[in-house]
């Protein structure tokens, strides 16, 4: 069974920087190539959306249109870690913040690429 955690939410101004992290145990190592760990994030009365991904084998990344540039995805594969570096950040940054992690493949940026979910850990971010 695979397990995700995240950390490293809090509470910031605008224009500050803050990085998230989420380790993932029990990752199944044959699922080789398609292996992806991701971020999304729902801010209240929205929908969750896709923020970033990183393809496992070999730290291909993927951003949505709304953090390209301010946000950075990586990873640290001896650790099953994945990292989440926010820069710039904007009031409408603010959300949870879900790590996720499945064989996402053509589906990397949607719910349906991920079958392992962690409980989310708060960004606010004050103007």
């Amino acid at each position: 069974q695979v397990q995700v955690v995240e950390s490293g939410g809090g509470s910031v101004q605008a224009g500050a920087s803050l990085t998230l992290s989420c380790r993932a145990s029990g990752t199944p190592s044959f699922y080789g190539n398609y292996w992806f760990m991701a971020w999304f994030r729902q801010a209240p009365g929205k929908e969750r959306e896709f923020v970033a991904a990183i393809r496992w084998i070999d730290g291909q990344t993927y951003y949505a249109d709304s953090v390209k540039g301010r946000f950075t995805i990586s990873r640290d594969s001896a650790k099953n870690t994945e990292f989440l570096q926010m820069k710039t950040l904007r009031p409408d940054d603010a959300a949870n913040y879900y790590c996720a992690a499945g064989v996402g493949g053509p589906n990397y940026n949607t719910d349906r690429g991920y079958r392992y979910w962690g409980q989310g850990t708060q960004v606010i971010v004050s103007s």
